[in-house]
């Protein structure tokens, strides 16, 4: 594991400390739809707050770019972990400037304070050092808590912590990386890949990568048409990247060299129009007619995909199997993420990497080793890439 100074290496006992948190959850007409990513914040925070710290607190939401956008406010976050703390939560609509001097000055030992939306901000993104200096002003200690993040060099992420001489991680990013690196010391064997979705180019990193610790490697979702049609099967006008031909033939050899199983559907469910309501049907693999196309796995191919997996004793999935979104082409997501669940009470190390998967654990009382906060992040970290973030929170000597 990447030895990363942690918050409880430092000493915060009644300082101001900025904390960078991923607090991207969904939120319409001020209503917070899922409040997942704030509890799992809440370790840290309460942490921070037994220490007496003076707490200020940042993340970003969505994507407003550079300007403000009310929908995308993050007072309503403030008001939920109020709540979930039992604790005042101080909420400051501005990001930098003198009313967030003012706000920061006046925090008393054990106190909370959000600033509004990073993003709302042009800077955050291209890491002005303007920018930069204005937050990092605000405390003498940088917490990083943000995990989902870790892979962008964004002021409150990347640029602050190289400002700041005091800076650790929050217990959550400790967390991460510890069950992620998991994957990349020695699994126990068999360990099984599973991928879905719809974004390849991102994925074949991490099976390049991977390749020489994975038994079985488990391809559902749209890019499974990819690599059966590079095959020569025909697919329908199912989803296809031509592009991502030469690397899939690359792939290939590199699974062959390692000894790796590709295992793809067998059969799917297929629509003309996706929607709910809309016929559908299921074929076999190869059965799929030109103006049909693959929306999820089939039942053989869930028991195909289940049997592997509850087998193995170390399995990492990130990705959906189908139009995960649109009723009732979840199944193939939904037996999936049972499926991890048995592996679980067989002793498996079991891993989901965030992204649309874990919307699928989420609710459904499924047990799992460890349920990542970031789908992106966790990807780029399987790459055996040094994320940015991370990188600056690494212990000195």
């Amino acid at each position: 594991m990447i030895p990363i100074t942690s918050v409880q290496d430092i000493d915060v006992r009644g300082k101001r400390v900025l904390c960078r948190f991923d607090f991207n959850v969904p939120i319409k007409d001020g209503i917070i739809g899922d409040d997942w990513r704030l509890k799992a914040a809440l370790p840290t925070i309460q942490y921070l707050i037994g220490q007496k710290a003076r707490i200020i607190m940042m993340s970003h939401l969505d994507r407003p770019g550079g300007k403000r956008v009310e929908k995308l406010t993050l007072a309503p976050i403030a008001m939920r972990l109020g709540e979930l703390l039992g604790k005042e939560v101080k909420f400051v609509d501005e990001t930098v400037g003198q009313k967030v001097v003012e706000a920061a000055k006046d925090l008393k030992e054990g106190e909370l304070l959000l600033l509004e939306n990073t993003r709302f901000q042009q800077e955050e993104n291209t890491n002005d050092s303007e920018f930069v200096e204005k937050l990092a002003s605000l405390a003498t200690v940088y917490i990083n808590d943000a995990f989902g993040t870790a892979h962008r060099k964004h002021a409150s992420t990347y640029g602050v912590a190289i400002a700041m001489k005091e800076r650790a991680a929050g217990l959550l990013m400790l967390k991460e990386v510890e069950n992620l690196s998991k994957l990349l010391m020695d699994p126990p064997a068999p360990f099984s890949l599973i991928l879905g979705g719809a974004k390849l180019k991102t994925k074949i990193p991490v099976i390049k990568n991977l390749a020489h610790f994975i038994d079985n490697l488990i391809i559902g979702g749209g890019m499974a048409f990819s690599f059966l049609r590079e095959k020569g099967v025909p697919v329908g006008d199912s989803l296809v990247d031509e592009t991502l031909f030469p690397d899939i033939e690359a792939l290939r050899s590199i699974l062959e060299e390692n000894n790796v199983r590709l295992i793809l559907p067998l059969d799917a469910v297929i629509t003309e129009e996706i929607g709910e309501g809309v016929d559908c049907e299921v074929v076999d693999i190869g059965s799929i007619p030109s103006a049909w196309k693959g929306v999820d796995i089939g039942p053989a191919t869930i028991e195909y995909f289940t049997s592997v997996i509850i087998k193995s004793k170390t399995v990492f999935w990130n990705g959906p199997m189908g139009v995960f979104e649109v009723p009732p082409f979840d199944k193939g997501t939904l037996e999936i993420a049972k499926a991890m669940g048995k592996a679980t009470e067989r002793g498996s190390l079991t891993i989901v990497g965030g992204g649309d998967t874990d919307k699928a654990i989420k609710g459904r009382h499924i047990e799992l080793s460890h349920l990542s906060t970031g789908g992106g992040a966790s990807l780029r970290f399987l790459t055996g890439e040094e994320l940015p973030a991370i990188s600056m929170l690494k212990k000195r000597r």
